[in-house]
């Protein structure tokens, strides 16, 4: 049987260089399971985004789980919804047409340095990507209460019924994320 896949999302003017992507992959990679685990470089266009997402899914040779962070956690949700995968997610941005119609204009990765421009176009096809109806039984929420950016919240209510782990405190990285590493790589079958 073909061991299970993990695709990491990273979030808006992010990367795989971001600390959890790195530490998901180093903790896999420490078990011999680092070939089962992807990071793609996410355009910051969402629609590019999807399509390079599902390319890889495409070339899988086994189950996938997504593990997304903000912004890759609202695409995890629409790519498990519409292909039938688990995901993991990580302070997901439920609202995140909204959230980032105030974020229009340019921006720079944080890792690459890398400019580039948002724009309401972009917005746009983030509302064609919002997922009316989410099936519980295929999330694992992971929410920190001290968000800054996001209100937990509204992910807690929109994944009420999935299985929840809500900390007291934290941060929009998730400060937590090295803790609860194991329960990821259960959740996702390996």
């Amino acid at each position: 049987m073909t061991s299970p896949n993990v695709l990491y999302l990273h979030g808006f003017c992010s990367s795989p260089a971001s600390w959890k992507a790195r530490l998901l992959g180093e903790r896999l990679a420490a078990i011999g399971l680092g070939d089962r685990f992807r990071c793609p470089q996410l355009s910051p266009v969402p629609l590019a985004a999807i399509a390079r997402v599902e390319a890889l899914l495409a070339g899988n040779d086994g189950p996938t789980t997504l593990v997304g962070s903000s912004l890759g956690g609202f695409y995890a949700s629409w790519l498990a919804e519409k292909h039938d995968l688990r995901a993991v997610l990580i302070n997901p941005a439920v609202m995140a047409p909204r959230l980032l119609d105030g974020l229009v204009g340019t921006h720079s990765n944080f890792h690459t340095g890398e400019t580039f421009e948002f724009t309401s176009a972009h917005v746009d096809q983030l509302r064609a990507l919002d997922t009316p109806i989410v099936t519980a039984a295929r999330y694992l929420l992971l929410i920190e209460t001290g968000d800054e950016v996001l209100d937990y919240r509204q992910a807690v209510a929109r994944y009420a019924g999935c299985r929840q782990i809500v900390l007291d405190g934290g941060d929009h990285s998730f400060t937590r994320f090295p803790d609860l590493v194991p329960q990821i790589i259960e959740f996702c079958g390996l």
